[in-house]
């Protein structure tokens, strides 16, 4: 099974902590849609598995028109295998998700939808520099149920100012409202973001680790008593409900990404989109894809492998290691595990690695040092 990403390079405005690829002017958005579509058309030889999932991610992808959304969808298809009953995801803010928007929408084939809620505090919403306020948020997610089962809500925690309490309220609102996926992020300082500047001047906080990391645990804790299950870091979801484009990610699934900036990976090799939207266009409308790509070596490949697997409930499985790499591979694995084991942060169980409780939260730092960094030792 294979993996269709779409991204919508448009928003209204910046939010303060992204540093995503997109335009805040609209004026190009039809020779977009079209581009986008070309693409998919240019594209159809390079999928040699059905398609399970189609992504539309962003920017903000609830600014196209519902036919708009349409018309790609119809494209996928008419170039693509699609299994019966795929996941067809839209992200959406809760701004353009107006009851007209919700009726057009749900006629389309997206069956689901991803809606930034990020806070149900206006206080942080202005500091994110969000397009919505707290009250659109609840009313969106309370009208968005009427016409759609499968919803999820972001949230993001470790927020500068935000208390564990306040924290705690905001997970409580999305579980009474019976969301049942959650998508959490801690807040990140990305260079060269208006928050990173706001930061360096001292208007605002910078962002406390100790705060995140424990931010994180209460809101694992807190979901995980409502049901959830937290099937990857970031990610929780009752059952029935996981994502699975984020599954296909962080299971090593081929994927395409269409339009400006969008990434795409297959077993070997990963490619990316120029990240610059009028030279994309004006690239796709002369027939030809705009992007570089980077054939990965196999230390590369398994170092991936151990950084998505790990962050997932589904943990590392050594047989798999073993059968994708060699004996070699394996034996270094087993030998770096073991000061791990003894610091609590992973556990095996049955040939697999698993990260612990403890280990969360350091899953990257945890990774590296279950990396393959010395090419000599990658000879099977």
């Amino acid at each position: 099974m294979a993996g269709i990403y779409i991204h919508v390079p448009f928003c209204k405005q910046a939010c303060h902590y992204c540093d995503f690829h997109f335009s805040t002017s609209l004026k190009h958005k039809q020779p977009m849609v079209e581009a986008l579509k070309r693409e998919i058309a240019m594209r159809s030889e390079d999928l040699d598995q059905n398609v399970e999932n189609i992504y539309f991610g962003g920017g903000t992808p609830s600014l196209l028109e519902s036919d708009e959304v349409h018309s790609i969808i119809d494209k996928v298809y008419d170039h693509f295998q699609v299994i019966d009953e795929p996941e067809i995801t839209l992200e959406a803010n809760p701004d353009d998700l107006h009851t007209d928007k919700l009726k057009e929408l749900v006629a389309t084939p997206v069956n689901r939808l991803s809606i930034g809620i990020q806070s149900f505090l206006d206080r942080d919403l202005k500091l994110m520099n969000r397009s919505h306020n707290a009250k659109q948020a609840m009313e969106v997610l309370e009208n968005a149920k009427r016409y759609f089962d499968n919803i999820s809500a972001d949230l993001i925690y470790g927020i500068p100012g935000l208390s564990d309490q306040e924290l705690k309220a905001n997970i409580h609102r999305l579980v009474k409202l019976e969301i049942p996926h959650i998508s959490a992020y801690a807040l990140t300082i990305e260079p060269n973001t208006a928050l990173s500047n706001f930061i360096k001047k001292g208007i605002v906080a910078d962002v406390d680790d100790e705060q995140a990391e424990r931010q994180f645990h209460l809101l694992t804790d807190e979901l995980k008593e409502n049901g959830f299950d937290h099937y990857e870091f970031s990610n929780h979801g009752k059952p029935g409900f996981f994502s699975r484009n984020n599954i296909g990610y962080w299971t090593g699934r081929p994927y395409i990404g269409i339009g400006p900036a969008a990434h795409s990976f297959s077993t070997d090799t990963r490619s990316w989109n120029i990240s610059n939207n009028i030279k994309y266009i004006k690239s796709i409308r002369s027939g030809k894809r705009p992007f570089e790509s980077e054939r990965l070596l196999k230390v590369d490949r398994y170092n991936e492998h151990i950084m998505t697997r790990l962050r997932t409930k589904w943990g590392i499985d050594m047989n798999e290691i073993e059968e994708k790499f060699g004996v070699n591979y394996t034996n270094h694995l087993i030998e770096e595990c073991s000061e791990l084991l003894e610091e609590n942060l992973i556990s095996m169980d049955k040939n697999k690695v698993y990260i612990t409780k403890k280990g969360k939260f350091l899953s990257d730092g945890i990774a590296s040092r279950l990396f393959l960094l010395n090419l000599d030792h990658t000879s099977n």
